[in-house]
């Protein structure tokens, strides 16, 4: 077996004898821009070096696909990385590819978790992929004129490229820019669009796909119709704005297709007209319930691009924070299962003040309870309270971390683990064995619930993950039981992980930033992928910058948005009162999934 390593960086390095380029000769080459790193192959040889990374270097799990669109070189770029399950950095494989005819190879046939994310680089920046099963818009309506990141692209009320604008900045001579642009003369319609007789080819599509109205008769017996149904958006347990349109033949499920979009607001688009510091109250409105743990990963992605140290003191906050988040987000989940599954949240009750607890430290620290924005390239943007709830913050933490959220764990597990219904309901239900979870690219308790032990605290660390001795919690059975027992266990390693940092946190006073806090980064013309253990799996952040003050890529590799690639698969065969709660069980938040 061919033996690749890879950089701190997470730049694919091998031994001279035994490098990619090597082995590829004809097809591979090594990235040599400066800042750059990873391997450019030839668009007719990807299929074949994807297979050949997968089967003979290890590399079996494919976490991101990025489009990028380098406009002033007249190309497109397809940016891959790749990672083994078994743990170590990235292999980062990019294509190239004509602006004006951009077509890559579809890998679906070699990680069929490359679906939904190939469908978001040509919904969002128009590069077809060739094979690809089902190339369609994902997150922008069918009827959309355009692919809005590509840098050519201008939408209603466009004003500039970058902020600050200068509408509002130094001068502060605002006006709002519909006021000189009505509505009606800025908006490209499709050819041949008219408003009363079009009819959304995909719609047509997702219905036809589904099988809607087939005849299932078999010539003697009584010949009925295959039924298909929307469940959601407008739907308490699709949280809204999510659709799931799905075939019935009776009750069992023939084939479900997962329809999003609904509350996309083009969060990377906004991220490449804002300065770097700009962004970081924007990942809060990811997963809302975890805006601590999305500061963190995208201010390591902007630090490898700084070089930036991260002051002792601040790293342990941080693990801190996030590792709260953890349990809170969890705790969250299992209540919202519960809920999807026809309980009341009663059970849940038992958690919430703990969860309420967290929160209250949340804002005495960062100001919000929510969205926390408290992170920032080399530190934090401020020290913990000194005093806190009438008493030492430390002592406070000592208390929660030991003693309370422990106490809550347990009294879960008791009232929930072992319940008739919740096990009849959930055994046996959505199952998901462990080389579809690799292959369709899950991440997170999805993955790990399925006999998988990936962790990238531990596969890959970063921050200070590495001093600290904990478990990676894994099941092997992948149903939605285990996916509610898995995220029991993450909460108590979280614990584990907490009561270490109270325990070690160095003193108060250290310092919580590396030099001064900026308020307007530049960095040299590179590359960075940051990325962390989110709640809810891999939360990845790739990061162009161009030397100039705003990135000139940023794309989110969104948990929530890839584990729903596999929905369709673990719903096949079960029954409508099912799909609630495998839909539960693999706990997506909108505001990720869409972005």
């Amino acid at each position: 077996m061919t033996e690749l390593t890879a950089s701190p960086q997470g730049a694919a390095t091998t031994a001279p004898d035994l490098t990619l380029d090597a082995h590829f000769p004809d097809a591979v080459q090594k990235d040599t821009r400066p800042g750059y790193s990873g391997y450019l192959v030839n668009a007719d040889k990807l299929v074949e070096v994807a297979t050949a990374i997968r089967d003979e270097m290890g590399y079996d799990y494919l976490s991101s696909v990025t489009g990028v669109d380098y406009m002033n070189d007249g190309k497109m770029e397809v940016v891959y990385h790749a990672y083994r399950t078994s743990g170590g950095p990235a292999l980062a494989l990019k294509v190239q590819t004509p602006r004006d005819n951009a077509v890559v190879p579809s890998l679906v046939s070699v990680y069929p978790g490359a679906d939904f994310q190939e469908r978001e680089a040509w919904d969002l920046l128009g590069i077809r992929f060739a094979g690809h099963p089902y190339l369609k818009r994902i997150l922008m309506w069918e009827g959309f004129a355009g692919h809005p990141l590509r840098k050519d692209w201008r939408e209603p009320y466009y004003e500039e490229d970058h902020k600050p604008f200068d509408t509002r900045w130094p001068g502060g001579d605002f006006h709002r820019s519909e006021e000189n642009n009505p509505f009606g003369t800025n908006v490209q319609y499709p050819p041949d669009f008219s408003v009363d007789g079009w009819v959304p080819e995909a719609e047509d599509a997702i219905y036809a796909g589904a099988g809607a109205l087939k005849e299932s008769g078999n010539g003697h017996e009584l010949k009925t119709d295959k039924l298909v149904v929307n469940l959601g958006p407008q739907h308490p347990s699709t949280h809204g704005v999510f659709r799931m349109v799905v075939s019935l033949n009776g009750e069992t499920i023939d084939h479900l297709e997962p329809v999003m979009g609904y509350l996309h607001r083009n969060h990377e688009k906004i991220g490449e007209r804002n300065t770097y510091l700009q962004n970081m109250p924007y990942t809060d409105r990811l997963d809302y319930i975890c805006s601590m743990s999305n500061n963190h990963g995208y201010a390591l992605a902007v630090e490898q691009l700084q070089k930036a140290k991260v002051p002792e003191r601040a790293e342990y906050i941080r693990v801190l924070m996030v590792e709260l988040t953890r349990i809170c987000n969890h705790m969250w989940a299992i209540g919202f299962l519960l809920n999807d599954l026809g309980a009341f949240f009663t059970p849940a009750l038992y958690a919430i003040k703990e969860r309420e607890l967290i929160l209250d430290l949340f804002e005495a620290t960062a100001g919000s309870r929510m969205m926390c924005n408290y992170m920032r390239f080399g530190g934090v943007y401020r020290d913990l309270p000194e005093k806190f709830k009438d008493g030492d913050t430390i002592d406070f933490l000592r208390e929660l971390v030991n003693e309370r959220l422990p106490r809550a764990i347990d009294d879960l597990d008791t009232y929930l683990t072992n319940n008739e219904i919740i096990r009849s309901r959930c055994i046996g239900v959505g199952v998901l064995p462990p080389d579809k979870a690799i292959a369709y690219s899950t991440a997170g308790p999805v993955l790990r619930a399925s006999g998988v032990p990936y962790d990238v605290r531990r596969a890959d660390p970063y921050s200070i993950y590495n001093r600290f001795d904990f478990d990676v919690a894994v099941r092997y059975n992948g149903d939605v039981y285990d996916r509610y027992l898995i995220r029991l266990d993450e909460m108590r390693q979280s614990v584990r992980i907490c009561q270490q940092v109270v325990r070690d946190l160095p003193t108060i006073g250290g310092d919580i930033m590396s030099g001064k806090l900026q308020y307007q980064v530049r960095v040299p013309a590179s590359e960075a992928y940051g990325r962390v253990e989110n709640p809810k799996g891999e939360l990845g952040y790739y990061v162009v910058s161009n030397g100039k003050a705003n990135p000139w890529r940023y794309h989110i590799r969104a948990p929530s948005f890839i584990n729903l690639t596999v929905l369709g698969e673990l719903c096949k065969g079960h029954k409508v009162a099912d799909v609630v709660g495998i839909l539960g069980s693999i706990d997506i938040v909108l505001g990720e999934t869409d972005r």
